[in-house]
């Protein structure tokens, strides 16, 4: 059997919705998979012994088309489990509804270079066992109504759980990356309490000892809560007592972040200022902060590569020893950074039919296309963008899918096609469809500025621009996020406004501001300076946000606990 290799060493359990393991999977929608498919990378890199569990979701997030009149179209994105992973044979099963609703696992096994392995299981309901109804719970990732997204929490949590023990696995530390596999904790109280476990109280403590919550999000829509009517009707009365669920999980809907935090001996934000935003938000709880870090080999361009590896060998197990990149030559880094740069200008002229100039700065925007991280921010004012361009040209690219039910994010990205329209032929702009793993390693290798400009404090991390810098690219970003914690002004890239949420308002003069006064002068009147930046960047940046150094703090702080 495929797993068996994985069983005697493997004791920490990590759970996650989506997860980004090769551009082909289509099991992850944005930055939460793609943290996910980094932590893993890391974990076998640092030979760590954890089992990943998520969902199959055959039919992917979202394939994006952008019509004619610049809004997204939306179509299913199918991959098939039996062309990259492997089934097992072991199957177990869930209630919902009454109906036993089978669940089997596909082993997909990430690899390192120098061979130390990790397996991911992705659970799939589409079995000839089960109503047809039941063989799509795990089609669609954050697809259909409400309901739908409970059953496939039910599967995540319980049956995740489940598949654990029947293949083996002896599990003691469980890692619930967002609060999506919270049912876990009480597939976890119903053991202990089988077990023979000495009261409610005792019962708890013991599962908190085995469980690790990392929240995401302080944006109150990303905390999943559900009726407790249809937490009955999908589980039954009897899974949990309501008297004793309400309490961990919220009197009024069950609160997946609020069980998550109960039933959790450590929880953590993943950047300080998101874990004080948390504190605000969950009052009474313990919040620590481990900031989010990429997958160094991963989203280096192959130019940049080349170049570390010349002079620091070790650098993709080791990212921290990119702390001498500024002992790299200029004209060297130059080089790594103007093949990235081609790179991407040929994917937007294939993708978008867009020239640009490789001789002009490329500003790069890719994010979830959603309200509070405010892609219309640069565009905003049409007659100042002009006048900046008239005395430093400037080009823009952007990407980002909006969910299929957030309205607002798929009228900004109308509202962007609009006012890219406007802008030329003066300006030239591109939006590049379908923005995913394979092409955000291109994106954030080959532009010359990456923005970020959410409203603050809503960021959690963001990662995106951690990407960037590992290629010599600046960042220009509001301070929030992982932000605040790197950004050395005039050093490793500028910051967009002060810091707080009191000036937002004043966050789109600033931008403008930023790019007229000082952005765009450095890169057309002292590229020595720019260069130098871009390797304080490589060197402040990239060596520290990486996530091997997230997951030797994880390990020390988070599994490893007294």
């Amino acid at each position: 059997m495929a797993i068996l290799p994985f069983l005697q060493r493997t004791s920490i359990a990590y759970f996650s919705m989506e997860i980004a393991l090769r551009p082909e999977i289509h099991s992850y929608s944005g930055g939460l998979g793609i943290l996910a498919g980094d932590t893993a990378r890391s974990c076998a890199d640092l030979e760590l012994p954890v089992v990943f569990v998520t969902l199959a979701s055959r039919a992917g997030y979202l394939r994006q088309e952008i019509a004619a009149d610049g809004s997204q179209v939306g179509h299913d994105d199918p991959w098939s489990p039996a062309e990259w992973a492997t089934p097992l044979e072991a199957m177990i099963a869930v209630a919902i509804e009454g109906r036993s609703v089978w669940i089997r696992p596909w082993l997909y096994v990430v690899t390192c270079p120098i061979g130390h392995q990790v397996p991911v299981l992705l659970l799939d309901t589409d079995l000839d066992q089960n109503a047809p109804e039941d063989r799509k719970i795990t089609d669609h990732l954050y697809g259909g109504d409400e309901v739908y997204r409970l059953m496939q929490e039910v599967v995540l949590g319980i049956g995740g759980a489940r598949m654990l023990q029947a293949l083996g696995f002896s599990i003691g530390t469980y890692h619930l990356n967002e609060g999506h596999a919270a049912f876990l904790t009480l597939e976890l109280l119903r053991r202990r309490r089988r077990s023979g476990g000495n009261g409610l109280a005792h019962e708890v403590d013991h599962v908190r000892d085995m469980c690790v919550f990392t929240t995401h999000t302080p944006v109150e829509a990303g905390h999943d809560r559900f009726a407790y009517e249809d937490v009955q009707r999908i589980l039954g009365a009897d899974f949990v007592p309501f008297d004793e669920l309400r309490p961990l999980a919220g009197e009024d809907r069950l609160n997946m972040t609020r069980l998550a935090l109960n039933l959790s001996g450590y929880v953590n934000g993943v950047a300080r200022r998101h874990a004080e935003t948390t504190q605000r938000m969950f009052p009474g709880y313990r919040i620590a902060a481990i900031t989010n870090g990429v997958h160094a080999p991963t989203w280096t361009h192959p130019a940049f590569a080349r170049l570390y590896q010349d002079i620091l060998p070790n650098w993709g197990h080791e990212p921290e020893l990119l702390v001498r990149a500024d002992q790299l030559r200029d004209e060297d880094v130059w080089a790594a950074h103007q093949r990235a740069k081609r790179d991407l200008l040929e994917e937007i002229l294939r993708s978008t039919g867009v020239a640009m100039d490789p001789d002009v700065p490329l500003i790069g925007f890719a994010r979830r296309m959603t309200g509070y991280k405010r892609p219309d921010l640069l565009l905003a004012d049409v007659q100042r963008l002009r006048a900046i361009d008239a005395r430093f040209p400037f080009q823009v690219v952007m990407a980002g899918k909006a969910h299929p039910c957030d309205t607002q994010g798929q009228h900004m990205i109308r509202d962007i096609h609009d006012r890219m329209r406007q802008l030329s032929p003066d300006i030239r702009t591109a939006f590049m469809p379908n923005y995913d793993m394979a092409l955000a390693r291109t994106l954030v290798a080959g532009t010359d500025l990456w923005l970020n400009t959410p409203l603050p404090p809503l960021e959690a991390s963001g990662t995106s621009g951690m990407k960037a810098a590992l290629n010599g690219v600046l960042n220009l970003s509001v301070l929030d996020g992982w932000w605040i914690e790197a950004c050395i002004d005039g050093v490793t890239g500028w910051s967009i406004g002060r810091d707080g949420a009191e000036g937002a308002e004043q966050h789109g003069h600033d931008l403008y501001d930023r790019l007229e006064g000082q952005v765009l002068p450095t890169y057309y009147q002292d590229r020595a300076r720019w260069i130098g930046m871009m390797k304080q960047g490589i060197s402040k940046i990239a060596s520290y946000f990486n996530s091997q150094r997230m997951m030797r703090r994880y390990t020390t702080e988070a599994y490893v606990r007294p």
